[in-house]
């Protein structure tokens, strides 16, 4: 993978410094995938208020929820100020859309641990699995690290997260956390 140099003025955008990160985010990343049997639960939504639109031959139906929404699917916890649900004809679940200040959203992963993020707008598609998040995002994964930024596409599938896009302006940052006794390898290392 070929990373583009950082712009090193104090001027720096977020995404610009994207590249030099992406890497150790996809590899923090890798094996940290949303529990595969969850899609496969009901989803169990709630809110003070909704607004339901029936789906027809030729239109899906589509579910408006305000106030403290929530939303349960297997490990998946969600919730936020408002939700739409989409739709398919079929009347399966096909994108959720969680915003509120700050909307939340956590899961287990298959490897163990779990995931949690925050963000203004979380959009979940859920048959492909993918959840874009922007404003103010925070996501944290258990023993891995942490990352905030402005915008994040996660995909629940395979783990791998992206960031940013390049010249628009933003930052990127995380933290990433050491492999469990990496500190006590390190000490024998240098001492023998």
């Amino acid at each position: 993978m070929s990373v583009r140099p950082c712009n090193r003025s104090p001027r720096t955008t977020r995404t610009e410094r994207l590249a030099t990160t992406l890497a150790g985010l996809l590899f923090a990343a890798s094996g940290a995938h949303a529990l595969g049997t969850d899609r496969q639960q009901p989803m169990d939504v709630s809110a003070d208020y909704s607004k339901i639109t029936q789906g027809s031959d030729k239109q899906p139906g589509t579910s408006y929820l305000r106030g403290n929404v929530r939303v349960v699917q297997g490990t998946l916890k969600a919730s936020g100020a408002e939700a739409t649900i989409h739709q398919k004809k079929s009347g399966e679940v096909a994108r959720v859309v969680l915003t509120g200040k700050q909307a939340h959203i956590e899961q287990q992963q298959d490897g163990g641990g779990t995931m949690s993020a925050d963000a203004d707008r979380i959009d979940f598609d859920n048959d492909t699995g993918v959840a874009v998040l922007n404003g103010r995002v925070t996501v944290l994964q258990s023993g891995r690290g942490e990352f905030h930024g402005e915008k994040m596409t996660y995909n629940t599938n395979t783990g791998e997260m992206e960031s940013g896009e390049a010249g628009s302006g933003g930052r990127v940052h995380m933290i990433l956390q050491p492999k469990a006794g990496a500190k006590d390898g390190a000490k024998k290392d240098d001492a023998g």
